[in-house]
């Protein structure tokens, strides 16, 4: 992975402390509490919202070529070349996800950019697969949240309707099975399986092969 993209990756709340470092700290002192907490509400409710609701509305437009035009112009997705994200994606705060080259996004699939989202190139990621940086802790009396940054490594091959959980690191050519829960970090070149996610196997290790696949309505 390019090491310049990954340094850019950063968290929702660095884009927080970003936008409230942009008024002066002297006027966010005189602006009364109830004012100071509306603006915040507005931030994370209407302005978060409006993103992630324009993504998810491109995702439905029927023809690629406009779509991932769309996405790069109006969201400014970083996306490599010869990449193709299909129909009826969704995406948690776009800013954050980075897509390689040659990669290949099949529907209904969800990235979550929130914390960072770092895809390789000569990825296939399937139908229904989620992938989140972030969540809730249940164990915590206030229901906080907690997340880490996702990397899913170049050849990566994701099955259909599978889960990865924040802070996982997928190594270069890994195979993760349909329907399995990922948890934990995935060694190279590992088949996983199962919930949650376990070895089951080895990929050969001479990997070449590139993607380039899209459908004009898919």
């Amino acid at each position: 992975m390019d090491d310049k993209q990954t340094a850019t990756c950063t968290g929702v709340f660095d884009d927080y402390q970003q936008t409230a470092a942009r008024v002066p700290t002297r006027f966010r002192r005189l602006l009364p509490y109830s004012l100071r907490r509306g603006l915040n509400q507005f931030y994370w409710v209407w302005w978060c919202g409006w993103v992630d609701f324009l993504a998810e509305a491109i995702g439905r437009v029927w023809f690629h070529n406009l779509r991932m035009f769309l996405y790069r112009r109006l969201l400014r997705l970083c996306v490599g070349s010869h990449t193709s994200i299909h129909r009826d994606c969704r995406f948690y705060r776009p800013s954050g996800v980075r897509i390689g080259e040659h990669t290949v996004i099949n529907r209904d699939v969800i990235l979550d950019g929130r914390m960072g989202l770092q895809i390789g190139n000569n990825v296939s990621i399937s139908e229904g697969t989620a992938i989140f940086t972030l969540e809730h802790d249940p164990n915590s009396p206030t229901f906080d949240e907690r997340g880490a940054r996702v990397w899913i490594g170049d050849y990566v091959f994701v099955g259909a309707r599978a889960l990865v959980l924040p802070g996982v690191t997928v190594g270069e050519g890994a195979v993760i099975g349909a329907g399995a829960v990922v948890t934990h970090d995935v060694a190279p070149l590992t088949i996983v399986a199962g919930v949650p996610a376990r070895p089951i196997g080895q990929r050969r290790s001479d990997l070449n092969y590139t993607l380039d696949y899209h459908k004009f309505l898919g």
